[in-house]
């Protein structure tokens, strides 16, 4: 079983950015397609963006496009989300997720973003 540790979370104006990072131990998640989600405050856990091994053609959710960019560094073991012009709406914990595809996930453990207007 793979573990995911986030990082980067903070308390950021609106119109800041933020850059979170996730980093896979335990073995190699070059395979796995990774992802973020996030869950506000008396709100369900949603998906905010996914990457296949590839990197190619990332998908986000439509709140997010054109501000959040999700990358990975397979070399590294490590999944980034670069959050640019973030909204009081974003404030959330923010969680990585790994898929090996079997479908069975791996969590990690959720890093708090705030976002001040």
């Amino acid at each position: 079983q793979v573990q995911l540790v986030e990082s980067g979370g903070g308390l950021v104006q609106a119109g800041g950015s933020l850059r979170l990072s996730c980093a896979a131990s335990g073995r190699t998640v070059s395979s796995y397609t990774m992802g973020w989600f996030r869950q506000a405050p008396g709100k369900e856990r949603e998906f905010v963006a996914a990457i296949a091994w590839t990197g190619i053609n990332p998908h986000y959710a439509e709140s997010v496009k054109g501000r959040f960019t999700i990358s990975r560094d397979n070399a590294k073991n490590t999944v980034y989300l670069q959050m640019n012009s973030l909204k009081p709406e974003d404030t959330a914990v923010y969680y990585c997720v790994g898929d090996p595809g079997g479908g069975s996930y791996d969590w990690g453990q959720g890093t708090q973003v705030t976002v001040s207007s």
